[in-house]
Order: structure tokens, then sequence, then C-alpha cells
């Protein structure tokens, strides 16, 4: 419980800081408005059931993206796990894609899916295939040989290898590639939502910053961050409970 409770001194004294300065005006509150203003703000938009609808669509677009990632970065991170050609030939491309910002590739994105979901799904794809994809695969190799080896004095075909041998050993990595893909999907689509979107959170802080409403900007980035770390926690208790054996601080 001390552990707990431990982890909220900083925002507090944070939040005392940010309350003292706007207190003293040391800034304009156009440019920094007061907590209680924010708070306000917050409310508003909680009471008037928007809140609630851009938060509802962005994270409906988050789950979608993020299960079509999954769906392929693991089995092709098994698949090239296991292929002795593939660091030869692939790896390098696959650097290079790596490399490239989702968010950068935008303005291409649009043009050839348009600003419709798809475009939306596209950058949240993009964003979260690598880190599971990459992880999935480096667990897959890091396997221990030898147990690949008396895998195979047992007569184990290859599929009988990767289920009972390769993918238990790679859990770990393939979990760590999950979590990070989730909070890579989460704020990619933030991102693209400020720049083509007519609803979700990150439309929402556009918005307020063209109606020159601060509050809510800060209202919504308060919300971003909160739901993030929701969806991280939430993510690691259903996997304690699909995966019993699996333990991570």
């Amino acid at each position: 419980m001390k552990k707990y409770l431990n982890a909220f001194i900083l925002p507090i004294l944070i939040l005392l800081a940010w309350y003292g300065i706007t207190r003293l005006q040391l800034f304009s509150p156009y440019l920094l408005p007061s907590p209680g203003t924010v708070w306000d703000a917050l409310t508003e938009l909680a009471v008037s059931g928007e809140l609630v609808k851009h938060l509802s669509i962005s994270l409906r677009r988050v789950f979608l993206g993020f299960l079509l990632s999954a769906s392929a970065a693991i089995p092709l991170g098994i698949f090239c796990g296991r292929s002795r050609y593939f660091h030869t030939y692939c790896w390098f491309l696959l650097e290079f894609l790596r490399h490239v910002p989702p968010l950068a590739a935008i303005p291409l994105i649009i043009l050839w899916a348009g600003i419709d979901e798809a475009s939306k799904l596209t950058i949240i794809f993009l964003a979260s295939f690598f880190p599971l994809f990459l992880n999935t695969c480096s667990g897959i190799r890091n396997c221990d040989p030898k147990l690949l080896e008396v895998g195979r004095s047992l007569g184990f075909s290859h599929m009988q290898l990767i289920r009972h041998i390769q993918l238990p050993a790679a859990l770990e990595s393939i979990v760590t590639g999950l979590q990070l893909s989730l909070g890579y999907s989460w704020r990619a689509l933030i991102g693209a939502e400020l720049i083509a979107a007519s609803a979700g959170i990150g439309y929402l802080i556009l918005d307020a910053e063209e109606m020159s409403r601060p509050d809510i900007v800060l209202a919504g980035m308060l919300c971003i961050g909160i739901i993030g770390s929701v969806l991280d926690w939430a993510f690691l208790k259903i996997l304690r409970k699909l995966i019993p054996w699996y333990r991570k601080n």
C-alpha cells in the first residue's frame, strides 16, 4: 500500500507547484490556466458527453488497429525467427522501415486511404507492428538450442517445436512486445487525430487550440496520460489472468 501512495507524491508536488505559479500569476492565464480552470473544463466536457464520445472513438480505433497489428506481427515474427535467411535478406529493409516514423507518412497515407478510418488504422498498424514483430522474432531466435535438440530427438514436428518449446521460451519477449505495441498504438493515434480527423481525443485538442481554449487542451492531455496508464495497467491485469505463471513488476 505504501508503494502505491509514494507514487502520488511527485504528481501532488507538481500540482502544488502548478497552483502556486498560477496563483502568483507568473504566466498569463492564456498560456497556463490554473488547475481549477482545467478541472472545470474537464467537468464541462464530461457532463456534456463530449469527452466520452471522443474517447470512445479513439479507443475503438486503438483496439482495432492493435488487433490487426498483433494478428500480423506475431505469426510473421515466429516465421522470421525460425528462418535462417531472414537476417541475410530482410533485416536491412525492416530496419529502414522501422526508423521511418508513421506520422511522417501521414500525407502519403491520406493520399492513398483518405481521411476516413482506414488512414487511422494504417498509422496505428505501422506504429505498433515493429515492437511486437521484433520482440517475437528475438524471442524465437534466442530459444535455447539444447531444448530444440531435445524436441527433435523426441520426434517433434516443426509445429510441435514452435508450440511446445519456442513459444513458451519467447513468451516474455512477446508480452513485452504487446505492451510496447499497445502504448505505441495510443500515441500514434493521438498524432494522427491531431492531423486528420473529425472526432477523437486528438481532434478535441486540436479544435480547442483553434478556439483558443488552453484549459481544454490541458484537460485533453491529462485524459491521454490517464487513459494510457489505465490501458497499460489493465493489459497487465488481464495478462496475469490469462497466463498465471507470468509475473512482471
